[in-house]
């Protein structure tokens, strides 16, 4: 895999978290528009875990694509879908490692909460007891209950919210209640890397 070239010194390296059970079609051009503009970008690639514990095998595949990719300057951590719930653990391997971390971007993702709840945990509290996933699909066993490991004293950075699904509109709000910048990009095509800068610009 080609690493991006060096970024300008002090600069956030963004690095991309696709959501384990698959990134959607835009998803693999975002790291080539944002080092189009400027900005060292990479996607972490890591390997579709099929079992259990879900989440930890996903953190442990993230810290290890991560330190693969080597970024430079701190880190910007940019999650999309189910991988924005994992990334207290991520960023707490990241900073096991020395590290530094710029922030977080959330991209139409649940959002991490306190304790260790579990992905069905965090739906019934984000959009109601009887709300059913956005855009739900068939899951392993025991994904969506699993227990996510967590991290305190999360966030210890800025973290934003960038928002193209309509669906997710009530986690943008309770992004917006806890003071995150949310970027409302609702009904576009797609997210894009101006999108992402854009945000990170507001942390």
């Amino acid at each position: 895999m080609a690493l991006p070239p060096p970024a300008p010194p002090g600069a956030p390296a963004l690095v991309l978290l696709a959501d384990p059970l698959g990134a959607p079609q835009w998803w693999p051009a975002l790291p080539g528009g944002l080092r189009g503009r400027g900005a060292w970008a990479a996607a972490a690639e890591v390997p579709g875990d099929p079992a259990p514990p879900y989440a930890a095998r996903h953190i442990a595949g993230a810290a290890l694509a991560i330190a693969r990719l080597d970024p430079p300057g701190p880190l910007l951590l940019a999650a999309h879908g189910g991988a924005g719930p994992l990334l207290p653990r991520v960023g707490a391997a990241q900073r096991a490692a020395h590290r530094p971390l710029a922030g977080y971007l959330l991209v139409d993702s649940l959002l991490p909460q306190p304790g260790t709840p579990s992905r069905a945990d965090l739906r019934r509290a984000q959009f109601g007891a009887d709300a059913a996933a956005p855009g739900a699909a068939p899951v392993p066993d025991g994904y969506d209950t699993e227990p996510l490991p967590m991290a305190a004293d999360w966030p210890d950075a800025p973290v934003g919210y960038l928002l193209s699904d309509p669906a997710l509109a009530p986690c943008a709000r309770l992004a917006a209640l806890r003071g995150w910048p949310v970027l409302d990009r609702a009904g576009a095509p797609a997210p894009t890397a101006a999108d992402l800068l854009d945000l990170a610009a507001l942390l």
